[in-house]
């Protein structure tokens, strides 16, 4: 990486040409370690990295880290991880439950309630439910997949990907729904999804975190769900929230047939398990 500062390369001292290609070299461990491991792995003292923030331009330490990463272009979990420490300047517990809370906020501000009722009446009435997650959206997959079972609907869990997806897509039909989890972007998966359903015409929903979906990538029903800006660490918070308000939701429409289930999965537990 190229950084560009008010001063040129050729007026660097040896310690700060050092500093220099630890930054380009070494981006995401500059950005998410805290100033003393660096000046450790560098044999340098704190005092000499505050300087060359400074002599560079930056206010402090915390001020380069900010530059290094607006001009970095780099938007992976180890930026984002340190956006986010960085902006509350080390992690604090409180802190970061009051941000979950922040999302949960913005999400509730900026769902359509509408199209929430409209996911749990088509979880509800679809023959099968076919649920498609990947990456960290597998987490969220495999939760819809384990609370819906246990109401009694019809799920499968597709594979992330490969040739597997597909021989488990083709037995999606026309009375089906397969829900996908799509937030910053669509995957390859994703369009295969929404591209098949046009053959063979069953409900698509997708959980997204983007405000604006082209047409080509808008499932039948489409839930935000907030998950941080795009140079932080992307929670699970609210989408977590919003998937088991819909298990939630699916279950009061099915009434006694989702409490029938849970019964008798609770009796069979008791018999064999009680022990």
């Amino acid at each position: 990486m190229q950084l560009q500062f008010p001063i040129t390369p050729d007026e660097f001292t040896r310690s700060e040409q050092m500093i220099l290609e630890y930054i380009g070299s070494h981006t995401d461990e500059f950005l998410f370690l805290p100033i003393g491991q660096i000046s450790a792995q560098l044999g340098l003292s704190d005092a000499t990295l505050s300087r060359f923030a400074r002599r560079v331009g930056c206010r402090d330490f915390k001020a380069l880290k900010s530059l290094v990463m607006e001009q970095s272009g780099s938007h992976g979990p180890a930026v984002k991880l340190a956006g986010t420490l960085q902006e509350e300047g080390g992690f604090s517990l409180s802190a970061w439950i009051r941000q979950q809370q922040l999302y949960l906020e913005k999400t509730l501000e900026q769902i359509d309630e509408t199209e929430f009722n409209r996911a749990v009446t088509a979880l509800s009435k679809a023959q099968h439910v076919f649920i498609h997650g990947k990456n960290a959206s597998s987490a969220l997959a495999r939760l819809l997949n384990f609370r819906l079972r246990r109401l009694g609907l019809q799920v499968t869990l597709l594979p992330s990907g490969g040739s597997e997806l597909i021989e488990g897509l083709s037995f999606a039909e026309k009375d089906d729904l397969v829900v996908l989890f799509s937030f910053s972007k669509l995957s390859r998966e994703g369009r295969i999804l929404l591209d098949y359903q046009k053959e063979i015409g069953y409900q698509t929903l997708c959980f997204t975190s983007r405000t604006y979906l082209p047409e080509e990538q808008r499932a039948d029903i489409n839930l935000f769900a907030y998950r941080g800006s795009e140079r932080e660490y992307h929670s699970l918070s609210a989408p977590t929230v919003l998937t088991d308000a819909l298990v939630v939701a699916v279950s009061e429409r099915r009434g006694t047939a989702g409490l029938q289930k849970l019964s008798e999965l609770h009796r069979l537990k008791k018999r064999y398990f009680s022990e």
